[in-house]
Formats: C-alpha cells, structure tokens, sequence
C-alpha cells in the first residue's frame, strides 16, 4: 500500500501529495489591536522582560462536564512541572492569576472579531457563549482559556475553488515561555489575557505550499481592517496535516508562513513513514497484541563505562534501565522526517513526559554513532535475555523520572504497531517538527459559569458592517483594471488605505497609479530614512493630496510633504515658486554651468536641470522647468 517513497522536498509534485492523499487545514491565531485585554481592564501590548514578582503553582486535572478527564490534561499532570509566573503590576491584575472573577467581555475586541468574521463572510452568532478550554502547561495560570465562537461557515476564494472558514473564535492570549528545564517551566505574563481571534480552516489545501498561500490570503484580509496587531508576535498559525491512513497531527505555533512548506511536507513524510514502519511490523509479526518489551535496572554493568553522559549519571547517582523491544532490531534507524529517525520519536517522549531535558536523554543499540562499549551491549543484551532481533535502549535520570521514561519508550514502540499516535507538534527551525503532548479531545472544552451569555443584536452587526472593507480580492481585480503598477497591488489592497485610495481616485479624480506609489512605495522609501515610524495616518494623507488636488504643491512636493511630516511630525508644505523666481533660479544656473566648462552639449542639459530642481523641488512642476529650458523631453516626473 505505501510503496512510494517521499522524495527531497524540491522534487516533489502536486501529483506526488495526491498519490500520499496530503490533506492539511489552519488555525490561525492572530491579535487584535486593543487598549485593554480581554475580560479584565489591564492594558494591552505592553511587553517587557522585567517582573516586580513571582508566583510558584502545580497544575493538575480537572473532570469535564461527563465526569471524564482530557488525555493532555493528564500527560501534562504526568510531568509533575513547577509553573513560575514572572508577574509586572502595570501589565496583569488579580484577574490573571485566578484571584478574582472575570469583568465583561471588552466590547472594542468583539467588535473587532464581529467585523472580521463577516470579512470571511461567516454566519454570524446570535449569542456569545464563553467556554473554558483546559490547558494544563502551565500557559495560562487559571489552567484553561476563555473562549467563545462567533461566527461560522466562512469561506474565501482561492485558485478556482474555495477554501472553508469552519469557525472564527475569539480568546484570550497566553504566557510566554521563557524556559521549560527539567521538572520547572517560567512565564512571563505580558501578553497574558491579551484578545485573540482564532481563524480554522477546513482541510482543504492539497500541497504545503498551498498552505502557506492561503494562510497569506488570512493574514492580508484581517490587516485590512486596520483592527489587528502587527510585528514579531502578533500572529501565529496552528498547521493540521494528514495522509491517507493517517491521523490529524497539529504542528503548534509556527511564527513565519515562509516556514509552513517545509513543516508540512516533513510532518506529511512522518506519517507516510511511520504507516510503512507498521508495515514493516506487522511483516515480522509484530502487532500490537504480539508485542512484547521488558525492562530492567542495569546501573550495575555501567558503573565503569567510559561513555561520558552515563558516567556522568552514574557519578550522580541517577539510575540507568534498559528496555528492550523485542523484534525491534534496526527500526530506531528508521527514517520518519528529513535526516530525522524514528528514534527520535522515542527520544521527544521522554524528553518532555519524563523531563529529561538534557540531550542525549537515550541510545540504542541500533545507533552507529557514539554509544557504550559493543562488550556492554553484550552483557546487557545477556542479563536481559535479548536476542540478535531486538532493540536496547538505555535511558538514565533519577529514579521517578527514569521509570516514566521507560514507561514512555514502551508506551511509543507500541503505538507504531499501530500507526500515528495523535500529538500535537513543535515546529523547529530546520524544518522538522517533534512531540509536545497529546493532542487534546473534547474532554477539554466545558462552559464558562462565570460570564453570562452576550446578545448580539443584528443593529451592531449592520453598523459594524458600514465599517468593512472591500474584500482584498475583489481590491486586486479593480486596481489591475486600473493598471495600477504590479508591485504595489499586493500591499495596497490589504492596506488601510483601501477606503481613501477608492475616494481619490472616484470622488477626486486623481491619477490610480500615482495614488497607488504615494501610498505604497514612497512610504516604503521613507522607511529607509524613518526606520522606527508608524505608517502615515489618513487624515495626514487627506491634507496631502488636497494641497496637490488644489495646486498648493506639485507631484514631487507631496514626498517632501511626507518627508517634512515625519521629520517635525507636523504637515509642512513647500511654498510654490513665482515665475519671476524661475527665471532667476534657471538665469543663475545657466552662469554656473558657463564656468564649468563643458563641452558636450547633452551633459551641460542635464547638469543645468539638476542645478535648477534641487533649489525648486516641490515648489514648481519638473516639466514646465525643462519647458523653460528648451528641453521638454527631461521634464516627465
């Protein structure tokens, strides 16, 4: 059934992820731009790595609505972690640290999700219902989220299909992690509470990249409602992949879209892989009712090993158990991601179940690297009845933790007889991705006994309406029409500026094109020399093209209009220059260029409208200048 094999990344084809049956859907988390958090009054995106205290708490389960536990709540409690939250009064509240009951819902949050949600061209909810979503890491101190639909069965086009917008949520932000080492994990708590929207997609892109261009498509439209935040942070995407005979694996937090091909196609080759390593077991009869595994003490015989990690152990006093899988010989070197094994499938278990964070945290006798003496493996394989068909594997840490991690290496090697555990993932840099926790069930979600539910009334959702923009798609089909240049299309259609370039162009008749570069590609030039400035605010822009449209200044007077603005922070507009001016400004220029002394014609041209444009620019129009000159084709601005 699985015969074909994934190929590089850059060699495969759309008729290749069809042939695996690639299925991958999103989740996109994305803040919105507030004063105020979510359901306490604390200001919002005020971030600093400096605290005034900390607080110490342990998680534990709590029983769902069913009287059932969530199977990541309990993996999590498993860990037996000391949760650090580095707290800062002018960002968090008792809110936060789940001292006092939650206030209202902020109202400007859900108006931005409102708005946003019928962007996507969702159903709406009549009634804002919040339910609590168990999360049990340590991420939010309370130990779970407050969460709330409100809107479905979006869609958005893409290619010549659409993409379904299953639900749009809105919640509230976690911590951030500053470290998880050993059996203690630190927060810091700046962007704890803060509101979020939380966009899913159905599992309808069919190619990694396909994921990366719709999540792309998702980003553009909700920055064009000017309702949501920006930079490093603001945004990250939760990335569902399956195949044929898989199972739906989540890859948690990926910052960057650019990451997203590569993620996906490594997690499609995972589950491709581990389904072909079932195969290979069940080839050698081994199933998961056949399979057999022991585990046993072995500090003893590694008392003198000159293998540095174990030594380290033993000089420690920590404890070493091997466990063996019987049948498993050679399969730990089987490969599930690109320069990836199955051994370390077995090695992210223990490292984030039985916290032994420090890495190598195993090794096996099917590993050709660096390893205990082949005469310690023997003895080993001797004391605990191995045979030359079986895999060792050797794990070490105090007592309590070493036990879980055997427990965890079992517990894996099981699970591949039969196929894809279902987990939630960590992406990391080089592409690959490892185990975070179990992914989580229904179990989890319970509602909300604290918030009342909130009405929607259709007057707020009409009045919100008035306030959308045009679709970034149906932008891009217009300013092609207009032959608006190629390069700015992208950027101005998913702008704020939608609205005032529409308004320009229609009511004030101005030149697309030259709207379109003021907006776009002459704030980007500004950039270079205002690298820290916010984006011109419309109303600025309004003044702007107002002076130009009255004839106050030229075309070339409205970048140093913007460049005058972002230098004093007020608007300054350059007076414009009389005729009797001109004429001793070109008179002069023309004795300076007399003196130079130079022979070609064409250069003194060029010479003399240079002269003549650095004393006048943006008071007198670049053509009528070369007019005046005699040399009319030099004048086009």
């Amino acid at each position: 059934m699985h015969e074909f094999k994934f190929k590089p990344f850059s060699e495969m084809t759309e008729s290749d992820y069809a042939t695996v049956g690639f299925k991958s859907g999103l989740e996109i988390h994305q803040q919105l731009l507030t004063e105020k958090k979510l359901f306490c009054r604390c200001p919002a995106g005020r971030y600093s790595d400096k605290y005034d205290a900390e607080i110490l708490r342990h998680m534990r389960p709590t029983l769902s609505e069913l009287g059932e536990y969530d199977g990541t709540a309990l993996m999590e409690f498993k860990t037996k972690k000391e949760i650090i939250y580095r707290i800062k009064r002018e960002t968090v509240c008792t809110y936060e640290m789940d001292d006092t009951p939650p206030f209202q819902i902020d109202d400007h949050a859900l108006d931005s999700a409102l708005a946003i949600g019928m962007l996507y061209g969702c159903t709406m909810v009549d009634e804002i219902h919040i339910a609590r979503k168990q999360y049990l890491d340590g991420s939010i101190p309370t130990g779970f989220q407050r969460t709330a639909i409100v809107g479905v069965d979006g869609k958005i086009p893409y290619k010549n299909r659409e993409i379904k917008i299953i639900q749009l949520s809105i919640e509230e932000g976690s911590c951030r992690e500053v470290s998880d080492i050993g059996h203690r994990r630190v927060y810091i708590t700046d962007r704890l509470g803060m509101p979020l929207i939380e966009t899913v997609t159905g599992p309808d892109m069919r190619t990694p990249n396909e994921v990366a261009e719709v999540a792309q498509i998702c980003r553009r439209l909700v920055r064009s409602t000017g309702r949501v935040r920006t930079g490093i942070g603001a945004g990250r995407e939760d990335v569902n992949v399956s195949v044929t005979g898989g199972t739906r694996i989540e890859i948690k937090g990926v910052p960057r879209i650019v990451s997203i091909p590569l993620l996906t196609y490594n997690e499609a080759m995972r589950q491709w892989n581990l389904l072909r390593l079932r195969e290979e077991l069940k080839r050698r009869g081994i199933t998961e009712k056949s399979f057999k595994s022991k585990t046993e003490n072995v500090t003893k015989i590694l008392r003198k090993t000159r293998y540095q990690p174990i030594q380290n152990a033993v000089e420690q006093g920590m404890k070493i158990n091997c466990v063996l899988l019987q049948g498993f010989k050679g399969l730990l070197r089987w490969q599930t991601q690109t320069d990836t094994y199955f051994s370390r499938e077995i090695s992210d278990r223990v490292r984030v179940v039985a916290c032994l964070t420090t890495l190598p945290n195993i090794i096996h006798s099917d590993s050709s690297g660096d390893t205990i003496a082949a005469s310690e493996w023997q003895n080993i394989k001797k004391q605990i009845g191995g045979t030359d068909d079986d895999t060792l594997v050797l794990v070490w840490g105090d007592e309590q933790d070493v036990n879980t991690g055997a427990q965890e290496i079992v517990i894996r090697a099981k699970e591949a007889t039969i196929g894809i555990p279902s987990e939630t993932r960590q992406a990391f840099r080089d592409g690959t991705n490892g185990f975070e926790r179990i992914l989580p069930g229904p179990n989890r979600m319970y509602p909300d006994t604290d918030l009342p539910p909130k009405r929607i009334e259709d007057v707020r959702l009409e009045k919100l309406r008035l306030t959308l923009p045009n679709r970034i798609w149906e932008n891009e089909k217009w300013y092609r029409k207009l032959k608006i240049p190629s390069d700015v299309i992208e950027s101005l259609a998913a702008s704020k500026y939608t609205k005032l370039f529409e308004m320009l162009v229609k009511d004030s008749k101005l030149n697309p094109t030259l709207v379109a570069v003021v907006l776009i590609q002459y704030q980007k030039r500004l950039k270079t020399y205002f690298p820290k400035a916010k984006q011109i605010k419309i109303e600025i822009f309004e003044e702007i093209f107002e002076a130009f449209r009255s004839g106050i200044i030229t075309r070339e007077g409205i970048f140093l209009a913007m460049q005058s603005f972002l230098t004093n922070g007020k608007l300054r507009f350059p007076k414009k220059i009389k005729s009797t001016e001109l004429l001793k400004v070109i008179n002069d220029s023309k004795k300076a260029i007399k003196k130079m002394k130079i022979q070609k014609e064409e250069k003194k041209t060029e010479i003399l409208i240079g002269l003549i444009m650095n004393k006048v620019r943006g008071k007198v129009d670049g053509k009528l200048v070369a007019e005046k000159i005699g040399f009319p084709g030099k004048g086009k601005n």
